[in-house]
C-alpha cells in the first residue's frame, strides 16, 4: 500500500480542513493508499521549544489575531517572516531530511504556504524521485515566496485560472501545473440536503419566510461580528463564532429586534449554512467557496485590514458576480438590502459555479502515484486534473 503524507499546520483553519477533506474523500472512494496527516510545526519543533520559551504556541498567536481582527500590517510582517524562513532554511531542510528518511512516503503533499522551497528540496534530497506537490488552499498567490516558489521542481495544483497564470509567469513548466475547478471542500458540502429547512428554522426561532444571513469569519471568529450584529439588528442572522467563546458570550447577550442565533464551534457547519439566504464574512477562500457550494451569494470586505493573501478573493467575487464587496462596514446595511432585493440574480451567478476540486485532487494524486493510470472518477468533471496552458 502506498503512503501519502499531507502536510498542514493550524495557522487559521483552512490548511487542516483541506487535509481532512482529502483524507475523507480518499477513504470514501476506497483508494488503496495510507493517508497520514503531518503537522509541520510538530516536525520542525518536536520538543515544543517555542511554546516552552514563550508560553504560547506559534499558531495560537496568529489565531488570536484573527479573533480580535488585528490583521492590519500583515503584509509587512510577511516580509519579515519570509526573511526568517530564508535565514533558517538550512536547519529546516535538515530537520525535514531526517523526517522523510525515516518515514519514506510515496507522495508528499503540501497544503501550507511559505515553506514549500524547504519541503521540495528536502523531499528531493531524502526521497529522490518521490513526487512533491503543493496544493494551494488560497485562490491566488501573494508573491514572492508565499505559495509559488520560482525555480522548483514541484507540481502545483491551482484552484483558479488566476493562480495557474501566476505559476506559468513564475516559470513553471506546463506539465507541472494542474488546474482544478475551485477550492477543496469537505465531502459533506456535496451531500444531498436531508434537513427540513422550515422546521429547523422554527426550532431556532427564525422565520423561514424572511431572509436569513449567515455571518462567518473563519474558524476563530472575529470581533467584527459584534459590530455587524449591532448594525444589522433588524435582519435575521446566524452568527457562527467558531472557537471564539468570548465573542459567543457577547453575541448571546445582545438584544435585537430581529432574531439572532449565535453558535460556537460545530463540525456540522454546513447544516446551519443551508438555512441562510446569503453570507457575510471576510474573503477567506474556504468560507467563500463553502457558501457558493451551498447556493449562498456573499457580502465581503476588501480594505487595509484584509489579509494580503485574501485580497484577490474579493476580485473573484466581483468577477464571478456572486456577491458584493465593501470597503467598510458602514455600507453593510444598505448592501444587505441590495442583496435581498437582487437575490435571484446573485443566486443565478452562484449556480453557474461547479466546484469538484476535492475529487479532482484525489485523481491528481493517482496520476502522480501511477502515471499509467487512466482513472476518471465519476465525481469529477470531464477534463479535470488537466494541465493548464495559462
Amino acid at each position: 500500500m502506498k503512503t501519502i503524507d499531507l502536510v498542514y499546520f493550524n495557522f487559521g483553519g483552512g490548511h487542516r480542513s483541506a487535509a481532512l477533506a482529502l483524507q475523507e474523500v480518499i477513504r470514501e472512494q476506497r483508494r488503496p493508499w495510507e493517508v497520514r496527516l503531518l503537522n509541520l510545526v510538530e516536525v520542525l519543533d518536536p520538543k515544543n521549544s517555542f511554546r516552552k520559551f514563550t508560553g504560547i504556541a506559534p499558531e495560537a498567536i496568529y489565531n488570536k489575531r484573527l479573533e480580535r481582527g488585528w490583521t492590519y500590517g500583515l503584509a509587512t510582517e510577511l516580509k519579515l517572516l519570509h526573511g526568517m524562513i530564508r535565514f533558517s532554511h538550512a536547519s529546516v531542510v535538515s530537520r525535514l531530511l531526517e523526517h522523510w528518511s525515516s518515514t519514506r512516503p510515496d507522495l508528499v503533499v503540501s497544503l501550507v504556504p511559505n515553506f514549500n522551497r524547504a519541503l521540495c528540496e528536502s523531499v528531493a534530497g531524502a526521497l529522490g524521485d518521490v513526487p512533491f506537490v503543493t496544493v494551494m488552499t488560497d485562490m491566488a498567490d501573494y508573491p514572492p515566496n508565499f505559495w509559488i516558489e520560482a525555480g522548483q521542481t514541484q507540481y502545483l495544483v491551482c484552484g483558479t485560472q488566476h493562480a495557474a497564470t501566476q505559476a506559468r509567469l513564475a516559470g513553471y513548466d506546463v506539465e507541472k501545473v494542474r488546474l482544478t475547478s475551485g477550492m477543496i471542500l469537505r465531502p459533506a458540502f456535496y451531500r444531498e440536503l436531508t434537513l427540513n429547512r422550515e422546521a429547523e428554522c422554527h426550532r431556532l426561532g427564525l422565520d423561514p419566510q424572511r431572509p436569513i444571513g449567515i455571518v462567518l469569519f473563519g474558524g476563530h471568529g472575529s470581533t467584527q461580528m459584534l459590530s455587524i450584529a449591532k448594525m444589522l439588528a433588524d435582519v435575521q442572522l446566524i452568527l457562527l463564532c467558531g472557537h471564539n467563546t468570548t465573542l459567543l458570550v457577547q453575541l448571546e447577550a445582545l438584544q435585537t429586534p430581529a432574531k439572532h442565533i449565535a453558535l460556537g464551534f460545530t463540525s456540522d457547519i454546513e447544516s446551519y449554512m443551508r438555512l441562510g439566504d446569503f453570507l457575510i464574512g471576510k474573503p477567506g477562500p474556504g468560507s467563500l467557496s463553502e457558501a457558493v457550494q451551498l447556493g449562498l451569494p456573499v457580502i465581503t470586505f476588501n480594505n487595509r485590514s484584509t489579509m494580503p493573501q485574501e485580497r484577490y478573493n474579493a476580485s473573484w467575487v466581483r468577477e464571478r458576480g456572486v456577491g458584493l464587496v465593501l470597503h467598510s462596514h458602514r455600507a453593510l446595511h444598505s448592501a444587505v438590502m441590495k442583496m435581498i432585493q437582487n437575490l435571484p440574480e446573485f443566486r443565478s451567478a452562484v449556480d453557474r459555479i461547479d466546484n469538484r476540486a476535492v475529487f479532482e485532487v484525489a485523481d491528481i494524486f493517482e496520476q502522480l502515484l501511477d502515471p499509467t493510470s487512466q482513472r476518471t472518477d465519476s465525481n469529477c468533471l470531464t477534463g479535470s486534473s488537466t494541465f493548464t496552458t495559462a
